[in-house]
């Protein structure tokens, strides 16, 4: 694979993904309960997937142990995640809050990525970090809201950084041999197992209009499906800690995305912020110079 589609196709075509998808959640949960939507998004990820690997005759996974490392990888990070950005936007946490909270990905995976991967974090990938992080605050820090609603909706968001976060490390550990298709549909399966539980606790509807049709064939088809993937092959190729630094990109594509489907006014504390990441992320992946 080239430099060129590494370092700039793949990345900004995942930002832009999975970015938007919290908007899209946002914006479906409006016509239905959130376990629901999810169950439904999964389950035509996985016959997508499934299709595609029967009709390409793709490899499968040749032990039980990894069926079981790839479907758990999947239920951290797609289940575990995805439960956890639902429930926050159903308690009415916004999808641009939920990107800041998801922003955290880059600094617990880098610190663990360090602790059990031995990857090698020198001073300016650090540096870089607490840049980023700076910039994401100024992007949606106007956002935070203190009501007891808001603070549920925000543990819940937690719980999907924790996943993502987890997830990517046991995906860079023991799933890089993964092919995208039949492991895309394992974890898909996997995850549509993980939310059914969720169902009997929920008041279950769903509006098919063309708006809920819309944000269900986009989470399904353009999250499930191409950003994962595209996460997955950056993570396959390159150091887990320097993929995460992206995810500091994810708030200003849902901003960007707000501004067009929700009338989301970009402020230009969110301007400065965008800058501010820009810098990060290039302190981040700043080709290693000789001191450490």
């Amino acid at each position: 694979m080239s430099w060129y589609i590494q370092k700039s196709i793949l990345p900004f075509g995942f930002i832009f993904l999975y970015g938007s998808g919290f908007i899209f959640t946002q914006y479906g949960l409006e016509n239905s309960s959130p376990m629901a939507f999810l169950a439904i998004r999964f389950f035509i990820a996985f016959w997508i997937l499934l299709f595609i690997a029967y009709v390409l005759k793709v490899p499968v996974p040749k032990s039980k142990k990894e069926f079981f490392q790839i479907a758990l990888a999947g239920s951290l990070t797609v289940g575990t995640f995805s439960i956890g950005v639902f429930l926050s936007i159903s308690y009415g946490v916004s999808g641009s809050l939920n990107a800041l909270i998801i922003a955290l990905q880059p600094i617990i995976v880098t610190f663990l990525a360090q602790k059990f991967l031995d990857e090698e974090i020198n001073k300016r990938v650090w540096f870089g970090l607490v840049v980023g992080f700076v910039g994401v605050g100024f992007v949606v820090i106007s956002k935070l809201d203190t009501s007891f609603d808001s603070i549920i909706g925000v543990l819940w968001s937690v719980v999907g950084l924790l996943g993502l976060s987890f997830g990517s490390l046991y995906q860079k550990k023991y799933c890089t041999s993964m092919n995208l298709f039949s492991g895309g549909a394992i974890q898909t399966l996997s995850s549509t197992i993980l939310v059914l539980p969720f169902l009997f606790f929920e008041d279950v509807y769903i509006t098919w209009n063309s708006d809920f049709t819309i944000a269900l064939l986009y989470m399904a088809v353009g999250v499930s499906i191409g950003a994962l993937s595209l996460l997955y092959i950056m993570i396959k190729n390159g150091e887990v800690s320097k993929v995460s630094s992206i995810f500091y990109l994810v708030p200003v594509s849902a901003a960007i995305v707000s501004y067009f489907l929700l009338d989301y006014k970009i402020e230009f504390s969110e301007i400065i912020g965008i800058i501010t990441i820009i810098i990060g992320i290039t302190l981040i992946n700043k080709k290693k110079g000789t001191t450490r």
